[in-house]
């Protein structure tokens, strides 16, 4: 059987990536297309568990290599209970945050190096490169004010605009350098956001058009 597809989301907080997710899977169903939609952290049992201590706003006493580890265990645990598994099935796979995300918010936004994060996520890069990663570009203050403020339950919401703006900027730094990960200009409504995603993956030949 033909390996399935897999698409990762990747944007700031607030950047439409829960809509686009819901959008994005209406236009699979009815394009009858079998399809898995997960996330990270979690989508598993003990992934979810994991996800639960990194955002937990209490846990403020936690270190970054802690908080890099943490999200680490979660992914290769979805990977190897979940998402691989699919893939081989010859499903499509969307999921709302993968690697990318460890590389802007732990590598670059807190500092501990995109070599670090790489070196401690290289089962997920070896294993399981995405074949599109979806980026909805938005600045964060664009995106807060979108949402009306930060999650006060959220400890990665809470880490001020400042930690934002270098997690964007990040991002912003992975275009060009992998193949697969494209932008996507989310400024407009969320009707012209889906509709740009979905002739992205006509595009790429992930569905068909």
């Amino acid at each position: 059987m033909k390996r399935g597809f897999f698409v990762t989301f990747e944007g700031c907080e607030g950047s439409g990536k829960s809509t686009q997710l819901k959008l994005l899977a209406q236009k699979l169903d009815e394009a009858g297309v079998d399809y898995m939609m997960t996330r990270e952290p979690g989508g598993s049992r003990i992934a979810e568990r994991i996800r639960e201590i990194i955002l937990d706003g209490k846990n403020t006493a936690m270190c970054d290599e802690c908080e890099a580890l943490l999200y680490a265990a979660s992914r290769v645990q979805l990977l190897k209970e979940k998402l691989i598994p699919a893939l081989e099935a010859g499903k499509l796979v969307i999921c709302d945050r993968y690697v990318h995300s460890s590389l802007a918010y732990q590598g670059v936004a807190r500092g501990l190096g995109e070599e670090y994060v790489a070196d401690i996520n290289s089962f997920a890069l070896e294993n399981c490169p995405p074949d599109l990663t979806v980026f909805l570009d938005i600045p964060p203050e664009r995106a807060f004010e979108r949402k009306h403020g930060a999650d006060k339950n959220d400890r990665m919401e809470q880490l001020g605009m400042e930690f934002h703006k270098k997690v964007y900027a990040g991002y912003r730094s992975f275009i060009g350098r992998y193949a697969y990960f494209t932008p996507v200009d989310c400024s407009g409504t969320k009707w012209q956001t889906s509709d740009k995603i979905w002739n992205l993956l006509v595009e790429r030949g992930i569905v068909k058009g």
